[in-house]
């Protein structure tokens, strides 16, 4: 049974947060503003540190594989390669698979993206294989195609490890009448050679 995980129409998420930098920084000018005695040259420079603090995004860790997938996939269907990146376990093949999937997102018309950001997330089945490694599968409104994602725990972190979409398409690929391997294995059984 389907169930909608998570609504786009959500207000703000709360994983966003201000970093500890950026607070002292805000608390300095609250102090230059109520002590005039301060030199003039402060005001410039707390004003580029300012700027400079807006700039980065910091993202609450997951706290279980749900939360890491629901993420992790609305991040995807949003376009936000920052985030998605942040829940995603950083090897090579996932770095590749990444990439490949930001340039594939590029490519989308207007409308597709937007549909793709007003899309929910429906929760197929969420498995837990055992207390490090879950299989987390789910389609959006927008698109009905179903994925699977394994999201691993790595130094108590939970994090999403795009390789079992890899282990699906090979899986399918097996499964095909029509993948040359099998029928080349199908004619050597058929007429074996003795």
């Amino acid at each position: 049974m389907k169930q909608v995980l998570f609504h786009k129409n959500d207000s703000k998420p709360p994983f966003e947060t201000i970093t500890p930098a950026c607070g002292i920084i805000y608390g300095l000018l609250y102090l230059h503003i109520k002590n005039f005695e301060v030199k003039k040259l402060f005001i410039p420079l707390l004003i580029l540190l300012l700027a400079a603090c807006n700039t980065g995004r910091t993202f609450k860790k997951a706290e279980d594989a749900q939360d890491a997938g629901r993420e992790f996939i609305r991040a995807s269907l949003d376009g936000d390669d920052t985030k998605a990146e942040f829940y995603l376990f950083q090897d090579s093949t996932n770095r590749l698979l990444m990439n490949k999937w930001k340039k594939d997102y590029d490519r989308l018309d207007v409308d597709s993206k937007r549909k793709y950001k007003d899309a929910d997330i429906l929760v197929i089945n969420i498995q837990p294989l055992n207390d490090s490694i879950s299989t987390f599968t789910y389609s959006n409104s927008y698109k009905k195609d179903t994925t699977t994602i394994k999201i691993v725990r790595i130094s108590g972190e939970w994090l999403v490890d795009l390789k079992e979409i890899l282990n699906s398409k090979d899986d399918m690929n097996l499964k095909d009448p029509f993948n040359p391997k099998d029928t080349l294995n199908q004619k050597e059984n058929i007429n074996p050679k003795k």
